[in-house]
């Protein structure tokens, strides 16, 4: 059962600030090789990739509930819903940094919005929404409290 742990967190840039506290998740990643095209760009399908791997942070480091616990206890987290804008494009040998804030909490999903920089300057905006499974038989499955009271720790605030 996962518990309750702060992860990292962004102070600025990325950050969002609420009564002094940051509420985001922060995950780098280096743009290797295996990430370009022949024009030396991150190729789109590799953002994905990335965005996964974010996640994948988040609940292993944030959460406290990481995939191989998660698979292990019969659950799954798909990825039901996602919009994603490219601004700028990422180049080989770059360092990027993927903030991750939740947008939403519901009985079995969770709403992320997440935002890649480099250097200060976005290159994309992502919105996901992942849902709880059980993996057999597969049906969506209430997020356990520990969980959940996780995830509200990184609740954007409503402006």
């Amino acid at each position: 059962m996962p518990g309750v742990r702060r992860g990292r967190i962004l102070a600025g840039g990325l950050g969002v600030r609420y009564r002094g506290k940051a509420v985001r998740f922060v995950h780098n990643e280096i743009v290797r090789f295996a990430h370009v095209d022949a024009a030396g760009i991150v190729f789109y399908p590799r953002y994905f990739e990335m965005l996964n791997a974010t996640i994948e942070a988040w609940f292993a480091e944030a959460l406290n509930y990481p995939f191989e616990q998660m698979v292990g206890d019969g659950c799954g987290v798909p990825l039901i819903h996602s919009a994603v804008s490219f601004t700028s494009a990422s180049r080989l040998g770059e360092r990027l940094r993927f903030g991750l804030a939740v947008s939403e909490v519901g009985r079995s999903r969770v709403g992320l919005s997440i935002a890649c920089d480099c250097d200060d300057e976005t290159r994309l905006t992502a919105d996901f929404k992942l849902v709880l499974v059980q993996l057999r038989p597969l049906s969506s499955k209430r997020l356990p409290d520990p969980l959940r009271a996780a995830m509200l720790n990184y609740l954007e605030p409503s402006v």
